[in-house]
């Protein structure tokens, strides 16, 4: 499986928080390894495999983006953000506009001739950030509406070694990494009954995951979603290193006891890793899947990502295959106690 190539083909898609169903290649890759429907929501399910004990892998699918919340009569779009997009990465930058047809445009700058001194040091707020497609204020009104999403313009592309670029590897990163699990069990028929949950909404109010684990009540879960990456002003203390391995977190919104039997299953076989320690809560569909119904055991696996929430995130592709490598082992595992 090319984790890269699916990489790529999932972030193609728009899928910003609330308007999830524009991401239609999800669906399909999922397709290739389970029987898959659709929840009220939009969330996406794939199932596979049987036995006593039911385990949900999640991932979010959805992506931080911005939303139009009014058409200027000058013809420029103002907008809002959409899940925690960061605005002192936006000016400038390339954007598509989902409307009726995709509408391509810029998000305005002040050129620094004109900046005033004092806002030199500060970001902008989103009451000065505006779209321009080149549109008149009349042609936008026939194809773009308020509450139209729009998502920053920015293709994976290859760095060093096996890093890439771009932007919405939150999380659609982690949804190849269930992917690649899913293509590593395929073959090994484990006893265990595995439901892929492709979560929407986590990124503004983690619905997908809370109405997700509700519907397909597992007995345990594992999520996977990014973490920060160490980089210039980032401490090793508040992340993990790029190509050491998924991030196991131990947390006590999680099992304690799936966090340790992750850790020992990759030291039993060799399969890089790092933990991550969340003194509260995890920030990720954990919290809420866990807490679940009656409770869910719940454990964490994050693939390390530098620059999150901007167009030019990076991770690589060595994490994400330790991520599957970890899941994976555990589910075979799970399978091989459900035989005895």
């Amino acid at each position: 499986m090319d984790i890269r190539k699916i990489t790529e083909q999932l972030t193609e898609g728009a899928g910003v928080s609330g308007n999830c169903h524009t991401l239609t290649k999800a669906k399909g890759l999922l397709e290739e390894y389970a029987e898959v429907r659709t929840d009220a929501l939009g969330s996406i399910i794939g199932t596979v495999g049987s036995g006593k004990t039911h385990i949900m892998l999640d991932a979010h699918l959805d992506r931080i983006g911005l939303i139009v919340t009014a058409i200027d009569e000058s013809g420029f779009l103002r907008v809002d953000k959409c899940g925690g997009s960061d605005t002192r990465v936006l000016c400038a930058a390339e954007v598509t506009v989902w409307g009726k047809e995709p509408v391509y445009g810029v998000i305005t700058s002040t050129p620094p001739h004109l900046a005033k001194s004092e806002d030199a040091s500060k970001a902008p707020s989103f009451d000065n950030i505006y779209v321009d497609t080149g549109l008149s204020y009349d042609k936008l009104l026939k194809i773009v509406s308020v509450g139209d999403r729009i998502t920053i313009d920015a293709p994976v592309r290859s760095l060093a070694g096996s890093r890439i670029t771009g932007a919405a590897l939150d999380d659609r990163i982690g949804m190849a990494a269930l992917l690649r699990v899913l293509d590593i069990i395929k073959g090994k028929n484990p006893a265990v009954k595995v439901s892929v949950l492709f979560s929407v909404q986590e990124e503004t109010t983690e619905a997908g995951g809370k109405t997700g684990a509700f519907g397909i009540s597992p007995d345990e879960a594992i999520v996977v979603d990014v973490s920060f990456a160490t980089a210039p002003g980032i401490s090793e203390q508040q992340a993990g290193k790029l190509g050491e391995g998924g991030m196991i977190c131990i947390s006590p919104s999680l099992s304690h006891e799936m966090s340790n039997e992750l850790i020992s299953l990759a030291n039993e076989n060799s399969i890089k890793y790092q933990t991550e320690i969340c003194p509260s809560s995890t920030g990720t569909n954990a919290d809420v899947i866990s807490v679940s119904k009656s409770g869910i055991k719940t454990g964490l696996v994050s693939i390390p990502l530098r620059n999150m929430h901007t167009q030019a995130e990076i991770a690589d592709l060595e994490d994400v295959e330790s991520v599957a490598q970890i899941i994976a082992a555990y589910i075979i595992k799970k399978g091989a106690e459900n035989n005895d």
